[in-house]
């Protein structure tokens, strides 16, 4: 009897921010690029960040993201004071700036951050645009997916 072997893809996902998933519904979503330090990629190597409560802050015709913490690791430089909170440039195209700019302004949407993952050897951020949920509307998402649950658990004892 031979085992058939699953091709295993490398997940590249460094972080992913679930409480934007929670908080928000998202509407479109952006693939940016991040302007780092060298002791930040080696801590992103060793998944030393916190994504939770970041945003994208749109202003003078950038876009830079706050509230990303990346822990420096102990071995970093010693010459080097790092900075865990510091604002991160995302590079983005002018034509991506000005859709999220002028859809940020609209009531209600914000530009949140939702996962940090690696394409290639660079660092990409997955930038989504997104308007908040209200207390009755985070309920519904919660009840659907216990439902969904449930509803696979009973398939699977059906068929068996």
């Amino acid at each position: 009897m031979a085992k058939s072997k699953k091709s295993k893809t490398p997940d590249n996902t460094i972080v992913r921010n679930k409480k934007a998933q929670h908080e928000f519904f998202i509407e479109d979503s952006f693939e940016a690029g991040i302007a780092l330090e060298g002791w930040e990629v080696k801590a992103l190597r060793e998944k030393k960040v916190q994504l939770v409560d970041s945003y994208v802050l749109l202003k003078d015709g950038e876009a830079f993201l706050l509230g990303c913490r990346i822990n420096p690791l102990e071995t970093s430089s010693t010459h080097i004071i790092a900075d865990p909170d510091r604002t991160r440039k995302l590079l983005l195209h002018k034509k991506e700036l000005a859709r999220l700019f002028s859809s940020v302004q609209q009531k209600g949407h914000a530009c949140v951050a939702t996962t940090l993952y690696w394409k290639n050897h660079l660092v990409k951020c997955k930038i989504a645009l997104a308007k908040g949920k209200k207390d009755h509307d985070k309920r519904a998402t919660v009840k659907d997916r216990e439902w969904n649950i449930e509803k696979n658990r009973v398939l699977r004892q059906h068929n068996r």
